[in-house]
């Protein structure tokens, strides 16, 4: 019950919706007990009747009429109910999903370095979808059930103490012997749980890479992973169903034979007189009848609505512990909005590693000076893409510090920091939706000649205007409907769009064709003019016109240097130039520092 509780703390901003259902609630489990004891009234009335006693007609009629009045309120108000319990399903589960939503948002990138995007989803639909349909179930039922069974045990306390002792003891001892045998129950759906976002991670994989998939013809191989792992999930879903309904034949049995106990006492205390004489107590009989009726009802359905906590509290499990993991990296106190007023970009002294990982740099210091070009080179692997994300606080590094303009990027905000900010990333990431809405990505207000001058600046807007529908050409998941070439212009277009003082390139030319690499290399060119740029480079024409050149070997600076005191030396930048003989090993070696020649 603990998660239940936690759920509704969680998400008490409903509470209007929760107190109205409880309202409701309240007055049906009312008008249900008014049932029994019309009923009550009408027996008596009948056998009064029948022995000779005079009852007028119009008692009968107004009984019947309140038998009538009380069953449509109940027909009305709990259609009424249902209405606000679905309602608040349907409200608790996009307050669920956007809290969920924000809070992978606000995550730092180390959680999903581990995490697969199709489990991250598996766990937001199972969860939310299991959370909103036993809140949406407690309100139109569960609740009801309980609060009828209440009122019942007081008025059978009236005329039977006992019999109301028997039912008071059974309700608790019975969801207690049932939460019991639900922990074996638990504990297999903590499996399926695991194995449903393995299969649905993989699914999501799979289908993200369909072109992988099908170049290397493993559809098959894909579809025996995926019914492998549902073989997996059917066969514990199989022994837990079976554990489960097989207790529950032990329990509904020990009911039945509870209730007839029950149903026993009472014909017997009204055979020995313990309601009156029996003529006069036919109508007692018949009310408690009712009454028990009632409360073993919502007993026989207690294990449905212990297996739907029990399922909700399995599956609540994986969203509050996604939620209760804390942002890694967060604003200072107070922390100051960047202003960058040269755009110097300096790391003194730094030094990081991932979580429970190897150190990855070592004691790294260099300056990028104000609309000056460094270049970063270096095996892959030994830390390139780390600086850059190290700038952009995707990551927050372990020792030392970076600056930007004097300021300590940790003292800044995170928002202000990556404002000022423009990254084009070695793969371009696009979203589905139109070119337009691509290229004025994170842009607030904007122009359609500002989109067009960016896109010209890029070299895209030839090619824009020849798609479709121009500017609002759908491009399709991840831009698949644009070439590579395509694909980084636009790329180069929103970072111009957002015209920031300081750029992170991570330079990807050496994948595409030569007329696209010079289209993509003078969009390059004119998005760097007058900026701060940090280039992890890719191919050394990019590194030839670079003002500086940082080698980074061994997570540490090995050589500092414009590219024409390099390449006399006998460094990292030396031994590329000589790597330029198209040889076999060259090629080789050029690989490693995922360099493409000249």
């Amino acid at each position: 019950m603990n998660g239940i509780f936690r759920i509704i703390r969680y998400t008490w901003e409903l509470k209007r919706y929760y107190l109205a259902t409880g309202f409701f609630v309240i007055v049906v489990a009312l008008l249900n007990q008014a049932n029994p004891f019309l009923l009550k009234f009408l027996v008596d009335a009948v056998v009064q009747r029948g022995s000779g006693q005079q009852v007028e007609t119009s008692y009968f009629g107004l009984l019947l009429g309140l038998l009538f009045a009380a069953g449509v309120s109940i027909s009305l108000i709990t259609n009424v109910q249902g209405y606000i319990g679905d309602q608040l399903g349907a409200k608790l589960q996009t307050l669920l999903s956007r809290r969920y939503y924000d809070h992978l948002l606000e995550l730092p990138l180390e959680f999903y370095d581990n995490a697969v995007t199709g489990g991250i989803t598996s766990k937001l639909e199972r969860s939310i979808a299991g959370i909103s349909q036993l809140v949406q179930a407690m309100a139109n039922n569960f609740i009801g059930f309980f609060l009828t069974s209440a009122f019942t045990l007081v008025i059978l306390a009236r005329y039977s103490p006992f019999v109301a002792l028997l039912l008071a003891v059974l309700f608790p001892l019975y969801i207690w012997l049932t939460t019991r045998t639900s922990r074996a129950w638990q504990k297999k759906q903590e499996g399926i749980n695991k194995d449903t976002d393995y299969a649905n991670g993989r699914f999501v994989e799979a289908i993200g890479n369909i072109r992988v998939v099908k170049s290397f013809v493993q559809e098959r191989a894909e579809s025996r992973i995926f019914a492998r792992t549902r073989r997996l999930i059917e066969d514990q879903t199989k022994l837990q169903s079976k554990q489960w309904h097989r207790d529950d034949v032990w329990r509904g049995l020990s009911l039945n034979i509870i209730f007839f106990g029950i149903y026993a006492t009472i014909i017997w205390q009204a055979l020995n007189g313990t309601f009156g004489p029996l003529q006069e107590s036919i109508g007692t009989v018949v009310l408690m009848l009712q009454l028990s009726l009632q409360a073993q009802f919502p007993l026989f359905a207690s294990s449905f609505i212990v297996d739907q906590i029990q399922q909700a509290t399995a599956d609540s499990k994986d969203f509050f512990a996604v939620m209760d993991l804390a942002p890694t990296i967060t604003d200072v106190e107070g922390a100051a909005e960047l202003e960058v007023t040269a755009g110097r970009v300096e790391y003194r002294d730094v030094s990081f590693h991932y979580q429970g990982g190897q150190p990855v740099l070592s004691g790294v210091s260099f300056t990028v000076e104000p609309g000056s070009k460094l270049a970063l080179v270096g095996e892959s692997g030994e830390g390139k893409t780390t600086l850059a994300n190290l700038l952009l606080r995707f990551y927050e590094l372990t020792e030392g510090s970076i600056l930007i303009d004097g300021s300590d990027v940790r003292s800044v905000s995170q928002a202000s920091l990556r404002r000022n900010i423009g990254v084009v990333f070695q793969e371009p990431a696009l979203f589905s939706g139109s070119v337009a809405e691509n290229i004025t990505y994170g842009q607030s207000s904007f122009d359609h000649e500002h989109v067009v001058a960016a896109a010209r600046a890029a070299n895209a807007h030839d090619f824009v205007e020849r798609l479709p529908q121009g500017y609002d050409t759908q491009i399709g998941e991840r831009g698949v409907k644009l070439s590579g070439g395509q694909k980084q212009r636009i790329a180069i277009a929103r970072a111009l769009m957002k015209n920031p003082p300081i750029l992170v390139l991570d330079e990807a030319t050496s994948s595409l064709d030569s007329k696209a690499e010079r289209e993509v290399q003078d969009a390059l060119e004119r998005l760097m003019q007058g900026r701060t740029t940090l280039i992890i480079a890719h191919r050394l024409s990019t590194i030839q016109n670079v003002d500086k050149i940082v080698g980074i070997s061994r997570g540490g600076v090995a050589e500092i240097g414009s590219p024409a005191e390099l390449a006399a030396g006998d460094g990292i930048y030396a031994e590329l130039l000589r790597l330029q003989a198209p040889t076999k090993a060259n090629k080789a070696k050029l690989k490693e520092y995922d360099i493409a020649r000249v």
